[in-house]
């Protein structure tokens, strides 16, 4: 199968710069990257245009208008743009460890998703990396939380990825899909705008959908970048009225979602690495 990995931003090329190459370090790398933008300014699509000089893999940029947090249509036209089997869902401030690729095939399976973990680093250590260019986090690294999941031992994880139907603990940046499933279910809900829940939401369309969930711990690790969390900006969260409705109604398609975006991607977008740039919008 081929892995496309979707990797959303918005206006921090510095940690972009960091999580493009971890991915290039990779044991098995990705048949592409498409980094899916959410309006970022001009530093962003320079630093693409560097990179993709001697990327090792192919790289793509999707670009959308700056109109406020639109995740859900970002991730959706990433989606759209793909060309893999299989699709792993990455923030822009997730940095991979050497053996993610090859740790997200091993545990991929027909008619399930993959949750990943990650690790939180403080802003010293945040800084340091993207200061020194450095991709490795160990696990005695101190100012780090959830240090356990720096321990990479793939016969442990084979314990934890028995399949299940829980919703707690669902975070689209280290997430996989096959694509098929994606578009089966209309992708993340566009309806939701702004900070969070289009990642649970999606989920549990998916289990409603019939597929499973299966938790990947000891494996697929990632270090999240620090930044100041946006998650209690607003505790009455619009969303959390949307996922509330697709449980009640066990819905399994969204109305507005990835299907409207599938056209504009019919035929695949160019390459940054084939020098000619791809940068629609």
């Amino acid at each position: 199968m081929r892995i496309s990995v979707v990797v959303i931003t918005y206006n921090w090329p510095t940690a972009l710069a960091l999580v493009l190459k971890a991915l290039a370090r990779q044991s098995e790398l990705p048949y592409e990257v498409i980094v899916t933008d959410d309006g970022s300014r001009e530093e962003t699509r320079e630093l693409l245009a560097r990179l993709a000089q001697d990327y090792p893999c192919r790289l793509v940029h999707v670009w959308q208008p700056d109109d406020g947090a639109r995740m859900s249509r970002a991730r959706n036209r990433g989606i759209a743009a793909a060309r893999g089997d299989y699709i792993v869902l990455l923030d822009g401030d997730m940095v991979t460890e050497r053996h993610f690729i090859a740790d997200h095939r091993r545990f991929a399976r027909q008619g399930c998703f993959i949750q990943g973990s990650r690790v939180l680093l403080d802003e010293g250590n945040s800084r340091r990396l993207m200061d020194q260019g450095d991709t490795e986090v160990g696990f005695f690294t101190p100012g780090i939380e959830r240090r356990r999941h720096t321990l990479r031992l793939p016969w442990l994880a084979g314990l934890y990825a028995k399949p299940s139907q829980r919703t707690k603990g669902i975070k689209s940046c280290n997430m996989a899909f096959w694509r098929e499933d994606l578009i089966r279910i209309n992708g993340f809900n566009e309806a939701m705008t702004g900070w969070g829940r289009e990642d649970l939401e999606l989920a549990i369309r998916g289990l409603h959908a019939g597929l499973w969930r299966r938790d990947v711990r000891f494996s697929a690790l990632a270090w999240h970048l620090y930044h100041r969390s946006r998650k209690h900006d607003r505790r009455d969260n619009p969303n959390d009225a949307v996922v509330e409705a697709t449980r009640a109604t066990r819905a399994v398609r969204c109305t507005l979602g990835l299907e409207q975006h599938l056209a504009e991607f019919a035929v695949p977008p160019r390459a940054l690495t084939d020098g000619q740039g791809s940068r629609s919008s």
